[in-house]
């Protein structure tokens, strides 16, 4: 029984440490200012020309690029506000 309970208890820490550790790994992603800042153009080619020649805003329409936005955010690791910021971009430049 002395052994559960201590097995227990270090489980218990454990799970706690974890999840503080998560909870501050997930907290230091937010964007920086300088991040925050940046206009819907500069975000375009700085995160879509890492990985690919970047489309025309014409080349979609803008329902199309919402969706584009909501698949590309996953696969560059950008924001909400990132992604909207950009999203805006191309449809208004279309």
């Amino acid at each position: 029984m002395k052994k559960f309970n201590l097995l227990y208890k270090v489980s218990f820490a454990l799970i706690l440490l974890f999840s503080s550790v998560t909870l501050f790994s997930l907290n230091s992603c937010a964007p920086s200012k300088a991040v925050a800042a940046k206009s819907g153009v500069q975000l375009w080619s700085e995160n879509c020309q890492r990985c690919h020649n970047t489309p025309s805003p014409a080349t979609f329409s803008p329902e199309i690029w919402e969706t584009v936005g909501l698949h590309m955010q996953t696969r560059a690791l950008i924001t909400d506000k990132e992604r909207e910021k950009i999203v805006e971009f191309l449809k208004a430049s279309r």
